[in-house]
């Protein structure tokens, strides 16, 4: 199915949720709906909504899709979920409905305290997901999902299924007061009006600047929306000063006021996606309910953007593989998918190669493709548009030449997680893969020579810049080879550091006291380590020339191993 279809599929089940409870039906049936269509629209094998009984001290369900009368029965009367004290103990529907967070159990089997053990079985499942039913006003109960078989619960699964979640709270909160106060008809009328209003504007692709639009015609107020970041996606009806809304929690309330502003926030997968800023005071019971179906709306556009976002990043990373594995960029088909992307190709680029650090070491996955999605925002301003993507664990860049790579390195710096980063740019060429390799090595010879946490460009490294333009690595392997391979060799099979050895004495300046202090070991262990290198080299280190000699083999091993690691 692709994106459009799966859109207008989740959009027609909460219209249809919606519509339920505008045409009168009555709790229990809505409660019912929302597990058929969670169970649907997820794949499940069973789906039940449990609430709190009257005296709110156990969870009893209340509605259920695939589950039997007899299962329900028996939990409700003999083993209700009991809500416990605190939300770190108890079965996993108490622990989402205290917390305000999904819980799961993978196998049901491999957990001695699961004490519906017996009635699972007899159902049949092995593995629930428990999420909340978060509205306005708290949580209002959970949305439990059952599968047969033991499952794993990925991120995507969970986030669905709290999307879902968050609907069908809207869903419950309606039927329930359409329930207990049927003269408030009118009240309800409106409100549908305003989701189906807004949800036209999401399925016509009004994106979230219509979203906000439509929020201001309704409201009347000026509308602001911000992202996580506190950049602005969009406004409307003039300008809004945002405050400090504070830290965001499940248990919170979705709208709120803060100072002089009311504020919505927009929840999408567990985290807040975006915020929507109102000044003014406190709004009436409509606009508060026309505030929250626009947060929930907002959340579907920002899913359906994200979504959108990693297909075409995906495509990226597979146009760069191919460029950097030698794919003619003249090409037809490579030059017509790059020109969707944004991208000409055809003239001369530079390659920029960043490996960005978190605690001293390589950044984790996360931080990396944080620091990818920055790189590609920046791009996103230059023109022709510069290839940003992920390639063999760095972040990779073609920049045309002419456009300032000045703001790269800066760019990866503000990705959540990364504390450091070092930038390597080749020169300007046609061949991209040419231009990787060169760009890659550099950032190999600036690592040996401790260059890191800069942009590091070819004429920074001196000869080692020249050497890297080298078409051929081979004739610098043979060199190195020549002068310095008996010690790669010998540290290799015994596992010493005479290379390192020799690497810190000669930036010593040949001071066998200042070696041993850099080093940590004893000068006496210095000498010693000096003949052997003397002996296995065949270099007199008292002799300028061979000294000459050993300094450059050692930029030529580098230039050599950072080629040709990549060739």
């Amino acid at each position: 199915m692709d994106e459009v279809s799966e859109l207008r599929e989740w959009l027609g089940a909460i219209g249809a949720l919606t519509a339920a409870v505008n045409a009168g039906q009555g709790l229990r049936e809505v409660l019912d709906l929302v597990a058929a269509t969670a169970r649907e629209l997820l794949g499940l094998d069973f789906c039940g909504v449990l609430v709190p009984d009257t005296a709110r001290a156990n969870l009893v369900i209340a509605g259920w899709s695939g589950l039997t009368e007899a299962y329900v029965a028996r939990v409700n009367s003999d083993r209700p979920v009991r809500i416990e004290a605190t939300a770190d103990v108890g079965a996993p529907s108490s622990q989402a409905f205290l917390s305000g967070r999904p819980c799961a159990v993978s196998d049901i089997s491999r957990e001695p305290d699961f004490v519906w053990g017996g009635v699972a079985r007899e159902q049949g499942y092995l593995s629930m997901l428990s999420v909340p039913l978060v509205t306005a006003s708290g949580v209002i109960g959970t949305l439990n999902s059952y599968r047969s078989t033991v499952h794993e619960f990925g991120a995507e699964e969970v986030g669905r299924l709290q999307l879902l979640a968050e609907h069908a709270a809207i869903a419950i909160t309606s039927a329930r007061v359409l329930d207990d106060l049927r003269r408030q008809h009118d009240l309800v009328t409106r409100s549908e009006r305003i989701h189906e209003r807004l949800l036209r504007v999401a399925v016509q692709a009004g994106g979230v600047a219509g979203i906000a639009a439509a929020l201001h015609d309704l409201l009347g107020r000026p509308v602001l929306v911000r992202d996580s970041r506190g950049e602005e996606l969009a406004a409307a009806g003039g300008p809004v000063e945002a405050g400090d809304a504070g830290p965001w929690s499940p248990r919170a309330e979705l709208v709120r006021e803060s100072g002089a502003h009311v504020v919505a926030d927009v929840v999408l997968t567990g985290e807040v996606a975006a915020r929507v800023w109102l000044p003014g005071g406190p709004l009436p019971p409509l606009d508060r309910r026309a505030l929250e179906h626009a947060s929930v709306v907002l959340s579907l556009e920002l899913l359906r953007q994200r979504t959108a976002l990693e297909v075409e990043q995906n495509l990226r990373g597979e146009l760069l593989a191919d460029l950097l594995a030698g794919a003619d960029p003249s090409a037809p088909s490579v030059r017509d998918r790059a020109g969707l992307l944004g991208h000409d190709l055809t003239r001369p680029h530079r390659a920029l190669v960043a490996q960005v650090v978190a605690g001293g070491k390589p950044a984790p996955p996360g931080a990396t493709q944080r620091a990818v999605a920055e790189a590609t925002r920046l791009a996103a301003g230059v023109r022709p548009r510069p290839l940003v993507a992920l390639y063999r664990g760095d972040v990779v860049a073609l920049w045309p030449d002419g456009e300032s790579v000045d703001g790269f390195r800066r760019a990866l710096l503000t990705a959540r997680g990364v504390d450091d980063a070092t930038v390597a740019v080749s020169a300007p060429a046609v061949n991209h893969a040419e231009a990787y390799r060169v760009a890659r090595g550099a950032l190999a010879v600036a690592a040996h020579a401790g260059q890191s946490g800069a942009t590091i460009t070819l004429d920074r490294l001196g000869v080692a810049g020249l050497l890297l333009q080298l078409g051929d690595p081979a004739p610098l392997c043979e060199y190195a080879d020549r002068t310095l391979g008996g010690l790669v060799a010998y540290d290799r099979d015994h596992g010493t550091a005479l290379l390192e050895t020799l690497r810190v004495h000669l930036a010593a300046g040949l001071d066998r006291q200042a070696t041993a202090a850099a080093l940590t070991v004893h000068p006496n262990t210095v000498s010693q380590r000096l003949r052997r290198i003397e002996a296995l080299s065949g270099l007199d280190l008292r002799s300028a020339r061979d000294v000459v000699d050993a300094q450059s083999a050692l930029v030529v091993l580098d230039v050599a191993n950072g080629t040709h690691a990549e060739a």
